[in-house]
C-alpha cells in the first residue's frame, strides 16, 4: 500500500468525479446534470425541495430556481391565455 490509502473493489463499478475538482461527486448538478462533489456546489433556493448547483451555473445564473418556475408558470399560463382569448373572439364573431 502506498500512502495509506485503502482500495476496495467492491464490484460496484466505476464512481463518477466530479467535472470542477475531480473529488468523487455526490450527485449531479440540477441544471446541467453534470456530477459535482459538495464543495464544488451550492444549494438552490426558492423550491419545495433542495437541490444542489454547480459552480459554474450559480455563476451563469445564480442558485435560485425562480426562473425555471416562472418558465414553468409561463408554459401553463400562455395556452391558457391563448385559448382565452380564441373563445372570446369566436364568441364575439358569433354576436355579429
Amino acid at each position: 500500500m502506498s500512502g495509506g490509502l485503502i482500495s476496495h473493489d467492491d464490484g460496484g463499478g466505476p464512481v463518477a468525479r466530479c467535472t470542477r475538482c475531480g473529488a468523487e461527486a455526490a450527485g449531479p448538478c440540477a441544471r446541467c446534470r453534470a456530477p459535482v462533489c459538495g464543495d464544488c456546489c451550492v444549494l438552490t433556493e426558492g423550491g419545495a425541495r433542495v437541490w444542489a448547483i454547480c459552480l459554474a451555473c450559480e455563476d451563469r445564473g445564480g442558485h435560485s430556481l425562480r426562473r425555471g418556475w416562472a418558465t414553468v408558470l409561463g408554459w401553463i399560463a400562455l395556452p391558457i391565455a391563448a385559448l382565452a382569448a380564441v373563445v372570446a373572439l369566436l364568441e364575439w364573431l358569433h354576436r355579429r
